[in-house]
């Protein structure tokens, strides 16, 4: 990219930048609470700080920056509410999905979805925990497709982007990381059998576990 775009140019620019900032968010480079140096980030991403001061109006629209007048930006910080919150809904619509791609989910997503898990167990074994994440992500997004609700992907997707770091973070214990490669096994087991009720009630469970984990985090932090 380079720092001089032109008016056609620029919601591309603001796009390509906004994915950028949003991976860094999501993988923890820019951590909650933290403020966003627009001169700083300008000479990391190559760009002008209007193409940048657009993408963080994105941001800002996903839940992900906050937008001070006359104090700039930063990384939304959940409060202990905001982030039990998010994770118990998150269950629920992560049940719904399981629920109905029990019953809708074709032959070919099914395989595509077992393959995955096959790979993010590959992963797991061999300790790489992004690799194993970004799998992670890719099999609850199938099965959320495979539901074929459109409202529900929407608002999976947004409540999903504000949490994701998060998701990540909760595997930082090796037994808790061990113990969602095992959920991860069952989820393709149940979906394969449609087993709808048993798959919704695993998926409640494996959210509300990693929330408790991510909150267990935050108090250690606290504390420390």
């Amino acid at each position: 990219m380079t720092q001089t775009a032109t008016a056609d140019e620029r919601p591309t620019l603001s796009t390509a930048i906004s994915e950028q900032l949003r991976g860094l968010i999501i993988e923890g480079d820019l951590a909650p609470g933290s403020r966003l140096n627009e001169r700083a980030l300008c000479d990391r991403l190559g760009v002008s700080r209007t193409p940048l001061r657009e993408a963080f109006r994105v941001l800002a629209a996903e839940g992900l920056v906050e937008l001070t007048p006359n104090r700039g930006a930063q990384v939304v910080a959940l409060s202990e509410t905001d982030l039990r919150d998010s994770f118990e809904l998150m269950g629920s619509l992560e049940a719904l999905a399981a629920e109905l791609a029990c019953e809708r989910i074709t032959a070919e997503e099914l395989i595509e979805i077992k393959a995955l898990t096959f790979q993010m167990l590959a992963c797991h074994a061999r300790r790489d925990l992004p690799s194993y994440y970004q799998l992670n992500r890719a099999i609850h997004d199938r099965i959320n497709r495979a539901a074929r609700n459109t409202v529900l992907t929407q608002t999976y997707a947004k409540l999903n982007l504000r949490i994701q770091s998060l998701r990540l973070r909760s595997n930082f214990d090796e037994g808790k990381w061990a113990k969602s490669a095992r959920d991860h096994e069952r989820i393709a087991a149940l979906l394969e059998a449609r087993d709808g009720v048993a798959l919704a009630a695993l998926m409640r469970e494996h959210l509300r576990a990693k929330g408790e984990t991510v909150l267990e985090a935050r108090r250690r932090e606290a504390a420390s």
